[in-house]
């Protein structure tokens, strides 16, 4: 499991965006800015469509003023989901959804998880950083041995307690 201090994975997410495949890398996401991450098991899921999404949605300014210079709420879903959900949740450029349809990036971070009891197979598990330059600054991680889906820390309230300082 990566933590604090370390280097984000290197993967390239294949996005869908206009109706054309372009790629993204992690070091066209995270070199040379400061970055707020956090990672859900699914778009359209209870948690992550009530609460976690619209939490960072709703601070979108104040991550931007507080010097972030972009969110990007990550999940192990295809880009056509992040799209719908995008769609469905109305959000424009507040926060980038970012698909990592094969798990690639939450494997590299030690956040894959295996949720076949619920029928979801692998997701990420819950969490939030702060990455700066493309090195972990500080991570906020669900509690992996509450049961269900935990959701107490990786709020936008706490990454901006912790950014604010």
């Amino acid at each position: 499991m990566l933590k604090a201090g370390d280097k984000v994975p290197s993967v390239t997410f294949h996005t869908r965006q206009d109706g054309d495949w372009v790629d993204v890398t992690t070091d066209e996401i995270f070199n040379g800015k400061t970055i707020v991450v956090f990672a859900l098991p699914g778009a359209f899921t209870p948690t992550c469509s009530s609460t976690h999404l619209p939490g960072y949605v709703a601070m979108s300014e104040q991550f931007a003023a507080a010097g972030v210079d972009d969110i990007y709420c990550l999940s192990v879903n295809d880009s056509f989901v992040m799209n719908a959900w995008a769609k469905d949740q109305r959000i424009d450029d507040e926060v980038k959804l970012i698909p990592d349809g094969a798990g690639e990036f939450s494997k590299g971070m030690g956040q894959l998880v295996n949720k076949d009891v619920i029928g979801f197979g692998n997701r990420s598990w819950r969490y939030s950083m702060l990455v700066k330059d493309g090195v972990i600054d500080k991570m906020f991680i669900e509690d992996t041995n509450t049961p269900g889906d935990p959701f107490e820390v990786s709020d936008a309230q706490t990454m901006m307690g912790y950014i604010k300082g």
